[in-house]
């Protein structure tokens, strides 16, 4: 159940920001004894593998804070996060046996449900953060983004700490993130149908 719940934590931090969370399982588990992931999964602790998502949380992070550019960022991560969640899902809940290295023993044991489970959570974290995004964005001319960017990577590294430290804490975390996104989400259906009213002109 600890497993599980560190699993959820980490793709939830993916579907927030897709790198920083993978980055964080490779060093925990190369540096520390809080983290073991599976053999199938040795490769996130390979150097070049930490250098380049390195890199690109860096990317990720300032991208994430420049109006417009946030935007089409969430757009190409609708992909990239919900596989990252998967991936640390996979990594951080998941047996020795979940490998791709055997594809067929890998179907038939169902070791792909863990991974699965970890991209519905990170697509719904992503869902949510794009849904407030762009609510926060049209309230304030896209002065906002930076401050709620800023914002989310706090979320995504707290959640991370709570996922490998303090699991039970990340459903806290699910149900406070979840009325937020909620709350995101009925403001951006009321400003859409309030767009889409059609405006009488004036005589």
């Amino acid at each position: 159940m600890i497993e599980v719940l560190t699993g959820m934590g980490l793709s939830a931090s993916a579907g927030l920001n897709a790198y920083l969370p993978l980055l964080a399982v490779g060093l925990a588990s190369k540096f520390t004894s809080f983290v073991a992931v599976p053999t199938g999964w040795m490769w996130l602790q390979n150097p070049w593998v930490l250098g380049v998502l390195g890199v690109l949380v860096v990317v990720e992070f300032v991208a994430d804070k420049v109006p417009a550019v946030d935007h089409l960022n969430d757009i190409v991560q609708t992909v990239i996060r919900p596989s990252a969640g998967g991936l640390t899902f996979g990594a951080a809940a998941s047996g020795e046996t979940a490998t791709f290295a055997d594809p067929v023993t890998f179907l038939q044991n169902w070791n792909w449900v863990p991974i699965v489970v970890g991209v519905v959570i990170a697509l719904f974290f992503h869902g949510g953060k794009a849904t407030t995004r762009a609510v926060v964005n049209a309230s304030t001319v896209g002065l906002g983004a930076p401050f709620v960017s800023f914002f989310e990577d706090i979320v995504s590294v707290v959640l991370i700490l709570a996922a490998i430290f303090v699991p039970l804490l990340v459903l806290i975390f699910f149900a406070g993130m979840t009325v937020l996104f909620l709350w995101a989400f009925r403001r951006y259906r009321r400003r859409k149908a309030r767009r889409s009213q059609p405006t009488l002109a004036t005589p």
